[in-house]
């Protein structure tokens, strides 16, 4: 009789302004595939299983639709969500500074002091049209206290590192006695 081991289930919400990559970076990582043309994204969810530090992971990975500073967070954004991937894109000044703004609302929304999360700096391969440096995004993620890394979807570069760092940032949560996500918040009295 085989034993079938258990795959902890990971769930990580992609958040980022309208047309920073978001979808192109998630398409890359799970289907090896780039798209070129843009299609505003209303959700979708993506299923990998990623392997990290031996331990294999099923990961849904939910591709949201953009954020701005009005739109509305989701609470399905902040409910039995693992960790969070933060992107911007390294030529738009405005995608950048919205990765504040919604790393705020999460905070807001799920009631904590630090959620895991990646801060990525997308389309590095457009430098020679860069608004934000390097230094700018690590110092941000660096006052966020998450890990950070800058890719290109189009040229398959430090794509599967995002997801990886994600998986470091959830489990370094849970290994050093933070809580699981909770389903629900609320209580009946």
């Amino acid at each position: 009789m085989a034993t079938q081991t258990h795959k902890p289930k990971r769930k990580f919400a992609v958040l980022g302004s309208r047309s920073v990559g978001k979808s192109s970076l998630i398409v890359r990582y799970v289907e090896d595939a780039f798209v070129d043309s843009y299609y505003p994204t209303i959700e979708n969810i993506f299923q990998k299983s990623i392997k990290y530090k031996g331990q294999d992971y099923d990961c849904d990975i939910i591709d949201t639709a953009g954020q701005d500073e009005y739109s509305i967070l989701n609470s399905k954004h902040a409910i039995g969500i693992h960790g969070y991937v933060l992107v911007y894109s390294i030529a738009s000044r405005n995608s950048f500074e919205m990765v504040q703004t919604v790393y705020d609302k999460i905070l807001n929304y799920t009631g904590t002091e630090h959620v895991p999360c990646v801060m990525v700096g997308q389309k590095s391969d457009l430098h020679v049209q860069r608004q934000v440096s390097e230094e700018e995004g690590q110092e941000l993620a660096n006052q966020l206290k998450c890990a950070w890394v800058e890719v290109s979807a189009r040229h398959n570069q430090n794509v599967a590192k995002v997801f990886e760092l994600m998986l470091g940032e959830t489990e370094r949560g849970t290994t050093e006695g933070g809580p699981e996500p909770q389903s629900s918040k609320c209580t009946i009295v």
